[in-house]
């Protein structure tokens, strides 16, 4: 079987913008009309496991770990109030859905992930977002990222083509170059040409020899090799921290496998969808029982 786990709260945005794409003003509930629409293809598409993560509160412990992380502030209201009314729709619709306080969307993917990729019953894993931090998940060809808006599948191979380091990088990659989506800068001098270089060689920053006269030793010629050596030890604990947020949990408290099955919609999804202005998606949903 194959196994379907959406950011959900990527595809409010990108279902929302998406609309502005067209020169359209996004009308009330689009986002979440969108996601309702993209899901119900998914099951139309034959697709029966499927779970979608929210953020229900943009802040999470990693807010406590750094300063600059991410949070609400500056979020559009119009996307922050349809979260609560995106998680109450796609429930309604019979969808599997894990609204994140403590940790993030991305947690409860990653731990949702190893869960069925661990599964002998599961011969594939499809995460539906394109979020760098995601890449750390992805398994050969059995766990893939799909980036929806640009119909493509990212697989392991894919991963080290983009990034230059395998998936089991990925945290220490972030950890160097920074994710300023998520609001942590990188260190200093370091892009993503000497992140891939230096970790295609040693894997992990703990790995990394702090004296830059190893790197020649173990063939590794890099332009400003010394700086970015010292860069190393002398920010030595943010370069922790760092790691710490870009790596994601695998241990979010979610229900199993056999929970995640689509059964069919709930009474109240005709109700719902018809309050959202979108009544034509209640035949879609009958028709696939």
């Amino acid at each position: 079987m194959q196994v379907h786990l959406i950011d959900g709260t990527y595809e409010l945005y990108r279902q929302h913008f998406g609309q502005a794409i067209h020169g359209r003003t996004p009308p009330p509930f689009a986002g979440t009309i969108g996601v309702l629409k993209s899901t119900i293809q998914l099951l139309e598409d034959g697709a029966r496991y499927i779970a979608v993560a929210t953020d229900h509160t943009i802040e999470s412990f990693r807010n406590d770990l750094y300063d600059g992380y991410k949070s609400s502030e500056g979020m559009e209201p119009v996307l922050l109030e349809q979260i609560p009314l995106l998680e109450e729709a796609l429930t309604a619709l019979g969808v599997k859905v894990w609204a994140m306080t403590k940790f993030e969307a991305d947690d409860a993917l990653a731990t949702g992930a190893e869960i069925a990729s661990s599964d002998r019953r599961v011969h594939k894993v499809l995460i539906y977002s394109p979020d760098k931090d995601l890449a750390q998940c992805v398994l050969g060809k059995r766990v893939v990222q799909f980036d929806r808006r640009n119909r493509v599948e990212i697989d392991e191979a894919a991963v080290i083509t983009k990034f230059g380091v395998g998936p089991k990088s990925i945290p220490d990659y972030l950890a160097l170059v920074g994710d300023t989506s998520d609001g942590y800068p990188g260190l200093k001098g370091w892009g993503a040409k000497s992140a891939s270089q230096v970790l295609g060689r040693y894997g992990a920053i703990e790995d990394i020899p702090r004296d830059p006269t190893q790197w020649k030793h173990d063939g590794l010629v890099l332009r400003g090799a010394e700086k970015l050596a010292s860069v190393l030890v002398e920010e030595e604990n943010l370069l922790r921290v760092f790691k710490d947020l870009a790596t994601l949990r695998t241990d979010v408290p979610i229900e199993g496998l056999n929970t995640w099955k689509w059964d069919g919609s709930k009474d109240s999804f005709e109700q719902l969808a018809a309050e959202l202005g979108a009544k034509n998606l209640v035949d879609k949903v009958y028709r696939l029982k």
